[in-house]
């Protein structure tokens, strides 16, 4: 059944060479398989997630992918030391922002993009269910 199985997010990239220095050199993740100029897999915790080559990417409007961590300020703040931008949403309902942080009832959250536009955060919760 696949509500036992592991899920693979699958973030689709123009150009694999950008997309491969942005997550294994910005972000700093492990590159563990792929095929050589059509894709990459990276480890991130207990799973895995692949980018693509894709022409559709960057056409998504909404988060494609987060990872939960215990410090969003401080997750922030490392990644900004690292050349990454944040992305700033004013108009989302029971949020406010402070800094590159939206927070609101226990729940901080920090949007950016990767180089193909892909909308990517880091919060201090999982996402709920």
């Amino acid at each position: 059944m696949l509500r036992n199985a592991k899920v693979q997010p699958m973030l689709p990239v123009k150009d694999l060479n950008a997309a491969e220095k942005f997550y294994e050199g910005t972000l700093g993740f492990q590159k563990v398989g792929g095929a050589p100029g059509a894709a990459a897999v990276y480890r991130s915790g207990d799973g895995v997630f692949s980018v693509y080559q894709s022409e559709f990417a960057g056409t998504n409007q909404g988060t494609a992918a987060l990872w939960t961590v215990e410090d969003v300020g401080k997750e922030v703040e490392e990644l900004k030391r690292k050349g990454v931008t944040f992305e700033h949403y004013d108009d989302l309902p029971m949020l406010t922002r402070k800094g590159d942080v939206h927070a609101g009832e226990g729940l901080e959250v920090a949007w950016f993009k990767d180089p193909d536009g892909n909308i990517l955060s880091v919060q201090n919760q999982p996402a709920k269910t």
